[in-house]
């Protein structure tokens, strides 16, 4: 990977990260107020202020499934930098990630169990439930990019092993 490829990642993800810690310190409070205003509002068996601080919080774990995975990325990128990501330490990061995709995916349906007992239209329901199948296939993704990985780790290992051999021969 070229290093104009690498340096312009590395900027994405950096506003990326910049992004997000705005969205948490200053839209979500910004939201928890507004929630907090519309009080009287009555969804099923649940009083909105209530079903805001569930909605809030898994705003809040989704934004920090994105960071986790962003850092780890950058960590994965930095190992591409200095040639060692075909390594078992690259495996910690890819897991890492894996992990938080699937988290971000067990979110995003909790949104749809949230919203369901209200007034939302189940149409909007359903699109977020297809969402977190999405986010669910980009853990797969993930998993399977994992098992090239481990793929190129054996090869690497078997090609240090034999070049060892040759040069004993030699």
């Amino acid at each position: 990977m070229g290093n104009l490829a690498l340096h312009a990642l590395r900027i994405v993800l950096a506003i990326c990260l910049a992004g997000t810690l705005f969205v948490q310190v200053v839209m979500v409070p910004l939201l928890a107020v507004d929630l907090q205003q519309e009080e009287g509002l009555v969804l099923g068996s649940l009083r909105l202020p209530a079903l805001a601080v569930v909605f809030l919080c898994l705003v809040l774990l989704g934004i920090v499934t994105v960071q986790v995975t962003l850092v780890c990325v950058w960590k994965l990128l930095t190992m591409v930098r200095r040639g060692t990501v075909f390594s078992h330490a690259a495996f910690r990061y890819v897991d890492i990630v894996i992990g938080a995709i699937a988290a971000a995916a067990v979110l995003m349906f909790g949104v749809a169990v949230v919203l369901a007992p209200g007034e939302i239209a189940p149409g909007i329901v359903l699109l977020i439930c297809g969402a977190a199948l999405m986010i669910a296939g980009v853990a797969l993704i993930v998993y399977v990019m994992r098992m090239l990985l481990a793929q190129a780790v054996a090869r690497d290992a078997e090609a240090s092993n034999l070049r060892a051999e040759l040069d004993e021969v030699i």
